[in-house]
């Protein structure tokens, strides 16, 4: 694999605080987005069907769209509406009604766009509130475990104050700035987006600690180990923002919602990751190096 030349980024140029504002800024306008949509929702981001339970069905129907099929909907408290699957052909209806109230949905579907012929719904599954919220939590622990977790990982590598928080709040940030993103584009909270903000707290780890490393327990100048780390760190992040991207416009053209929703989320989180790994990073490294430049 191919790596990137870094050797000519001007760090010399700039103070630490310059080189921390824009990450800093970056968190702190992510803050404010979560923290309005928690005011106005309830929830720092939207909740998908596994988190608030509900009714979700899937149907095959020809010659239609999703602005039809809300369209025919209308009279009824509808989620989302959605094309699933390569065909085209199917679709799917999220509603937080459940039980016997999912009933007139159903019926409506099998009205206007059946032909008298059969069922056109292909699977109904559903989901009570209580056990949303059940899982709702059980994903907020995992998060909060996994997060936890990395950072005493990160303290017993480093055993020193700065390095190790430096690693923690950038790989906070990580996570933060998907989270503001996922409400400005109005991706929904699923499992398989906690599982997209898991990889980044892997990925925001792997790129971080092997930038401390380098500054940290190598010999040699301060620039020159940083470059060294930046031109694999760097290479690696690219690689795999392109293979997310790819995975994205597949899953589009297929017609697999998740794994697009996935792949959007951890290109958000990547590039986050360089950001803040190359500038906030980076600048508390320097600040803590000191007069060993």
């Amino acid at each position: 694999m191919g790596r990137i030349d870094v050797e000519r980024v001007p760090y010399e140029d700039y103070t630490d605080r310059q080189l921390a504002v824009i990450p800093l800024a970056v968190l702190g306008i992510s803050l404010a987005i979560i923290a309005g949509a928690y005011l106005m929702t309830g929830t720092p981001v939207a909740l998908g069907f596994e988190f608030t339970g509900g009714t979700e069905i899937q149907f095959t129907a020809e010659d239609t769209s999703t602005a039809e099929i809300e369209e025919t909907l209308s009279d009824y408290s509808i989620e989302t509406v959605r094309s699933v699957g390569v065909d085209g052909d199917t679709y799917s209806v999220q509603t937080q009604l459940t039980g016997e109230e999912a009933v007139p949905i159903q019926e409506e579907l099998n009205a206007a766009y059946g032909s008298g012929d059969g069922d056109v719904i292909d699977r109904v599954e559903q989901r009570s509130a209580s056990f949303g919220g059940s899982t709702q939590g059980q994903a907020l622990i995992g998060l909060l475990v996994a997060f936890t977790g990395m950072s005493i990982l990160v303290a017993l590598m480093f055993r020193t104050f700065v390095p190790s928080i430096a690693v923690v709040l950038s790989a906070f940030s990580d996570i933060i700035i998907p989270l503001a993103l996922m409400n400005i584009f109005g991706i929904e909270l699923t499992l398989g987006a906690v599982a997209a903000l898991l990889m980044i707290i892997g990925y925001s780890v792997d790129s971080d600690i092997l930038l401390n490393n380098h500054i940290l327990r190598r010999r040699g100048g301060f620039y020159e180990n940083a470059y060294a780390a930046m031109r694999t760190g760097i290479s690696m992040t690219l690689t795999s923002i392109g293979a997310m991207v790819t995975m994205v416009v597949v899953a589009t053209l297929f017609g697999v919602p998740l794994l697009g929703e996935i792949g959007l989320i951890l290109v958000f989180g990547l590039c986050a990751d360089i950001m803040n790994t190359y500038l906030l990073n980076m600048s508390l490294l320097r600040w803590y190096a000191g007069d060993d430049l």
